[in-house]
């Protein structure tokens, strides 16, 4: 015990002892007088609460794998994207750039979507032959919506450049906005040539880009209502199936997009959901059902959510 401290126990004990009525304020007083300040340590204070609360997540959401080894399939390029948690599940050469053949019409739908009103009327003034067509004829009336029932439900290419050509600045100016939208979403590997897919030089995208394209697609609710019809009839008398075999017989399976042209084989984006959305990505396939329901099947048997 130091001496100031002593002399300060020794004159308070004098007090208590003279002067019993000495009030409790004089006594602090006293001690504050007697006592070095440097020898008095601050309360510590508590800070306000902050005005957001930012709480840590309780539990991982990235999927765990249970180390099934994948199923063998045809496709040359896979991608499996978890919705929930955004993480790459699984892959196989999904960044190579190559041609994406209809898958490339999920990016034409949303630039529509973004451009036009759905109720907005276009007249058929050109006729379309090249590849998957619907058979529209010069003069024919529809609205923007049913032209992207036969773009998404049927892949209709001629639905696809009646799109394009009613754009404002026309079919390139429609294009360049593909490409735009497809920079603004960080598509790194994707460039698109023309609204169809049909093969061309410097058109290509990835399985790894066309997998976030589709998440993106996918939240935007005319488009997911229109990519899971089955069928559906135009004015006209056009009958559309969806071209996607796994829609309605897969259990899970809510779309979206085929794709097939000589140079790409076959390709499919697919979103299935049995309790975990997933959106799996199949290239350059030469079975591209086949391959995307095994991949559904081990991906829900091997990844515990």
């Amino acid at each position: 015990m130091t001496k100031t401290r002593k002399l300060v126990k020794f004159y308070i004990r004098q007090i208590l002892r003279n002067y019993p009525q000495i009030t409790l304020i004089s006594l602090i007083t006293l001690t504050l007088y007697l006592y070095p300040r440097s020898q008095i340590k601050p309360v510590a204070q508590t800070p306000p609460p902050s005005k957001f609360i930012f709480l840590e997540p309780t539990v991982d959401p990235s999927p765990k794998s249970k180390n099934i080894s994948p199923p063998q399939v045809s496709a040359n390029h896979i991608m499996i994207l978890d919705r929930d948690s955004k993480q790459v599940v699984y892959q196989l050469a999904a960044d190579d750039p190559v041609p994406p053949a209809s898958t490339t019409k999920i990016m034409t739908a949303l630039v529509v979507l973004d451009s036009f009103p759905l109720n907005q009327e276009i007249t058929v003034d050109t006729s379309h032959s090249d590849g998957q067509v619907i058979g529209f004829k010069i003069g024919e009336k529809l609205t923007v919506e049913q032209l992207l029932y036969a773009l998404l439900v049927q892949s209709g290419n001629d639905a696809a450049e009646i799109l394009a050509q009613n754009f404002t600045g026309g079919r390139q100016e429609f294009i360049d906005a593909m490409n735009t939208k497809a920079a603004d979403l960080h598509l790194t590997h994707t460039i698109f040539a023309n609204p169809t897919g049909l093969d061309e030089a410097g058109h290509y995208s990835s399985a790894a880009d066309l997998a976030r394209l589709a998440d993106v697609a996918m939240a935007d609710p005319e488009f997911a209502r229109i990519v899971s019809t089955e069928n559906a009839v135009l004015p006209g008398n056009h009958v559309l199936t969806n071209l996607n075999e796994l829609l309605g017989k897969v259990p899970g399976v809510l779309g979206i997009k085929t794709g097939f042209t000589d140079n790409a084989g076959q390709a499919l984006v697919t979103l299935v959901d049995r309790g975990r959305p997933l959106i799996i990505v199949v290239l350059k396939s030469t079975d591209r059902f086949l391959d995307t329901q095994k991949l559904i099947d081990w991906s829900y048997k091997n990844f515990t959510f």
